[in-house]
């Protein structure tokens, strides 16, 4: 080697190094390979690629020499019958100088030399502390075209690059995470503004009571649940609820309401898409499945499901993996799967509306919500917990609900269920003038129903809510764990309704 040789491959060398000091991108990184070494080494393509040891798959990451855009080139190749094959059996690089006379390569792999006119490679390992990252080749159209000096060269060059990419791999998996906690935030504060939300499930009657002790048994648990009842019933609440008593508890809780995206676009709210994916993708998105890594995804109104992406979403319910749309990568989600519905999938499913292997996956364990008229006990604590609500929100001060206005609210037959209780007393409240609570009663109109449900006094509601709270408690009155405390009274007025309500102990057996 001439001095000249030797004062450029210096200066070439501190080029690289300084170049690679900064980068974090493997394009820039090539770039600044192929301007610094092109004047030294006779190669006409430089090519990095990632191994990814899981699918034993190359990974072509930055190319010089050729158009990357070009549609037509693969971007994926198996190792098999691959230079990055022979890398990882030999702990060696790889020198090829004439490849009319290669016999290991795959006949594609050929092939793509031929096209290319590659003639000869020298392929050079990218090994770290964290083993075979992938591999840099230089490619030449002339055959024999690196001295042994030039190999020299360069496996030293594929040292510094080994590094490069380690830092340009981290970087990526740093930004990836970072796009990950901003889209979550963003997700999470869009869920804050959600409209419909209540702090705690309200009520303790019976059909509310079974449900309850449901959530309790099947929360610890990692298995599907399908929450099923009316619209307004509380469906949400109930997952939420199940979210919050399960392990997963600190990850995130991500819904989607299946019934509020347009079917065109429900595939990229959950896969997520990679930019350009199609028109409108201006920039990278994350889906719902990978925001609910580790957590919890609800699907809401899982019947309005679009056929063609039902066994996209079993796949991913099968073995946790997906790709963005747009995208080549494989990603995996780790998440425990609520939904709901108010329609019946069984029907759908006889009706070929619905994929029977999905309805099976989702129906693990069923939980049926009441409607609001078949939990008439609860009306009251409901109400008064809305009024409490929306008066402290308005800053108002009302102090009594008249009798004949609970008994008209829990003689309605609620066909919105809580979600029309909730906006009925938030009028109310909006409507009340003073101290005692009035209801538009012109917006509770009643359907003539062809079998009239049984009339239910207030005195008979409240009769009911006292004996449940009595029961609850083993008929103990007083004491922070007594009736009087679970319904929110002074034990002095709770007897006292008692009294007048004629609830004695010889009530117990003739409820």
């Amino acid at each position: 080697m001439s001095a000249d040789d030797s004062a450029l491959k210096y200066r070439a060398l501190l080029q690289i190094s300084e170049a690679l000091i900064a980068c974090r991108d493997r394009d820039a990184l090539v770039h600044s390979l192929w301007e610094a070494l092109h004047p030294l080494i006779a190669f006409d393509y430089l090519v990095i690629m990632r191994y990814d040891a899981v699918r034993r798959l190359i990974i072509l990451k930055a190319i010089a020499g050729m158009d990357r855009h070009d549609p037509d080139r693969q971007t994926e190749w198996p190792v098999e019958g691959s230079p990055l094959e022979v890398l990882l059996e030999t702990k060696q690089p790889l020198y090829v100088p004439d490849l009319s006379l290669e016999t290991r390569f795959r006949p594609d792999l050929m092939e793509v030399y031929r096209q290319h006119n590659i003639r000869s490679g020298f392929w050079i390992d990218l090994t770290t502390s964290r083993g075979m990252q992938g591999a840099i080749a230089f490619s030449s159209c002339q055959p024999n075209a690196y001295t042994p000096e030039d190999r020299e060269f360069m496996q030293h060059i594929g040292r510094q690059v080994a590094i490069a990419n380690e830092n340009a791999v981290a970087f990526e998996e740093i930004n990836e995470l970072r796009r990950h906690i901003e889209d979550e935030k963003v997700y999470l504060e869009e869920e804050i503004r959600t409209e419909y939300r209540f702090d705690e499930i309200v009520g303790s009657g019976p059909a509310l009571r079974g449900v309850l002790q449901q959530i309790q048994t099947a929360a610890p648990t990692d298995s599907s649940i399908l929450i099923q009842g009316e619209t307004g019933t509380g469906k949400e609440l109930v997952a939420r609820a199940i979210h919050r008593l399960s392990s997963r508890a600190n990850a995130t809780f991500v819904k989607l309401n299946c019934a509020a995206i347009p079917a065109g676009l429900i595939e990229s709210e959950l896969l997520g898409h990679e930019k350009g994916a199609f028109t409108g993708a201006v920039g990278q998105r994350i889906g719902r499945f990978e925001l609910a890594h580790r957590g919890t995804l609800f699907l809401d109104e899982i019947g309005e499901m679009p056929l063609e992406m039902q066994p996209k979403l079993l796949r991913v319910l099968q073995d946790g993996q997906f790709e963005r749309l747009g995208g080549t990568r494989t990603m995996q989600s780790d998440f425990r799967l609520l939904a709901a519905t108010n329609r019946d999938l069984r029907t759908m499913v006889a009706e070929q509306q619905f994929r029977a292997d999905l309805f099976y996956r989702v129906n693990v364990f069923p939980i049926m919500l009441p409607a609001l008229r078949e939990r008439r006990e609860d009306i009251p604590t409901l109400v008064r917990y809305f009024v409490q609500e929306f008066a402290t929100r308005m800053r108002k001060n009302i102090e009594a609900i008249p009798a004949e206005v609970m008994e008209t609210l829990v003689n309605y037959s609620w066909p919105g269920n809580i979600r029309e209780l909730r906006n009925i007393i938030e009028r109310s409240v909006i409507l009340t003038s003073g101290k005692r609570l009035t209801i538009p009663k012109d917006d509770l109109h009643e359907s003539r129903p062809t079998t009239p449900a049984p009339v239910v006094t207030m005195d008979d509601a409240e009769r009911r809510h006292i004996l449940d709270a009595l029961d609850a408690s083993n008929w103990v009155v007083g004491g922070p764990s007594g009736a009087a405390s679970m319904l929110g009274m002074k034990r002095s007025t709770l007897q006292s309704r008692m009294q007048k309500l004629g609830i004695m102990r010889r009530y117990v057996g003739t409820r």
